[in-house]
C-alpha cells in the first residue's frame, strides 16, 4: 500500500490498495491508511460524494476495496465557524424592533447544517437585520424560535431579541399560539377529522427517516381536518401539531396510509384510487418535486406589548397551480 497524506485538510488524500487490502470495508481501510482520519469522518466524507475509486465516484461505506485501484479523498474546504451575511431576499410580513415575521420559501433551508452551510435563512436575516442579530440565541441559529423544513413553505417568527427569543420560545414549547398547515396528502382520511397520536423517533431500519415507533419515541399528536378531495385519490387537509416533532405531519399521514404529495422521504406508494385521476392530474401530482406542506398560519401574542398577531399566507405558486388542477370538492 503506497499513500501520500497531505499537509493540510483541504488537500487530496490518496492511496493504492495493496493485495492484502483485498476484500476490506473501504472506509475501514481509508481510515487505517490515513492516520488524521476517523472512520467516521471517513463514512461521512463518503456518503458526501468526496471520495472516488479510480476517477469514480464512491458513495458507500461498506463497498469493498479492490486491490491494484486508487482511493481518494478531498476533505471540502473549511467553513467559517459562525454564518456569515448574504443578500438573499424573502417575503417580510413584519417586522419591529423585537421580531420578524417572514413567508418561507419552499427551499430556503432555515440554519447552517451539514450539506447546507451557507445560502440559508440565517445568511439571509445576517444581511437584512445587521449587528441586531448576531448572539440572539447561538451563534449558528441567531434569532430561531423554530424552524420549518427546507422544502416546506410559510409563516415564520424570528426573533430579534434575547427577551423576544426566551418569550417565543416559551410559547411555542407550551403550544401557546396559534398554528396550522396546508397539507396534500394521497387518499381520503377516514374520519374526515380526526387526531393521529404516535410517538416519533428514528426509524430503526433507516436512521436518515423519523417514524412512529414503539419504544424510545417522543410523544406527537397531530390534529387534522379535510378540507377538500378528489374522490378518493387526493384530500387537502388542516393540519395542527399538539407537539413539534420532527417531520411530524409527513410522518404521522404517511403512517396512516395517507402520505404528503411529492415527499421523497415518506411517499412510498401511491394508493391505488390515484389511477381513476386523468393522467395529466395524475402525472401532475406524481411529479410535484417537494412535499406539498404550506405553513398557512401562524398566531401569537407580541413579547413586549402583549398585543395579538395573527399571520394568514396562501400557498406558494407551484402548490397553488396543483390544487387548481385538481379542482377539488370541499368536505
Amino acid at each position: 500500500m503506497s499513500n501520500e497524506t497531505p499537509p493540510d485538510a483541504t488537500a487530496v488524500y490518496a492511496v493504492t490498495a495493496a493485495p492484502e487490502a483485498e476484500g476490506q470495508r473501504v472506509d475501514r481501510f481509508l481510515a487505517d491508511s490515513f492516520a488524521a482520519l476517523s472512520r467516521s469522518r471517513v463514512k461521512a466524507l463518503i456518503e458526501a460524494g468526496h471520495a472516488t475509486r479510480d476517477g469514480a465516484r464512491l458513495t458507500q461505506p461498506a463497498e469493498s476495496v479492490h486491490a491494484g485501484s486508487r482511493y481518494t479523498l478531498v476533505p471540502p474546504a473549511p467553513v467559517p465557524a459562525t454564518p456569515q451575511a448574504q443578500p438573499i431576499p424573502f417575503p417580510i410580513l413584519y417586522e419591529d424592533a423585537d421580531l420578524l415575521v417572514l413567508d418561507k420559501p419552499a427551499g430556503l433551508v432555515v440554519h447552517p447544517a451539514p450539506g447546507n452551510q451557507d445560502g440559508t435563512l440565517v445568511n439571509a436575516l445576517l444581511a437584512h437585520c445587521g449587528d441586531r442579530l448576531p448572539g440572539i440565541g447561538g451563534e449558528r441559529r441567531p434569532g430561531i424560535v423554530h424552524r420549518l423544513d427546507k422544502d416546506t413553505s410559510g409563516v415564520m417568527v424570528v426573533a430579534k431579541t434575547e427577551s423576544a427569543l426566551a418569550a417565543l420560545s416559551a410559547a411555542f414549547a407550551a403550544r401557546d399560539l396559534d398554528r396550522a398547515y396546508l397539507a396534500l396528502c394521497w387518499g381520503l382520511p377516514n374520519p374526515a377529522t380526526g387526531e393521529i397520536e404516535g410517538a416519533i423517533g428514528r426509524d430503526p431500519r433507516d436512521r436518515k427517516r423519523m417514524a412512529v415507533v414503539a419504544r424510545g419515541g417522543k410523544l406527537a399528536l397531530t390534529r387534522y381536518r379535510t378540507l377538500a378531495h378528489r374522490n378518493t385519490a387526493v384530500s387537502l387537509l388542516e393540519c395542527r401539531l399538539a407537539t413539534g416533532r420532527t417531520h411530524q405531519i409527513r410522518v404521522h399521514l404517511a403512517s396512516r396510509g395517507h402520505p404528503i404529495v411529492g415527499d421523497p422521504v415518506y411517499l412510498r406508494r401511491v394508493p391505488a384510487a390515484a389511477r381513476a385521476l386523468p393522467d395529466a392530474v395524475r402525472r401532475a401530482l406524481l411529479d410535484f418535486p417537494r412535499q406539498a406542506l404550506h405553513a398557512a398560519h401562524l398566531g401569537f401574542t407580541h413579547p413586549r406589548t402583549g398585543q395579538p398577531l395573527s399571520f394568514t399566507t396562501p400557498p406558494p405558486a407551484d402548490m397553488q397551480a396543483l390544487l387548481d388542477l385538481l379542482d377539488l370538492s370541499e368536505t
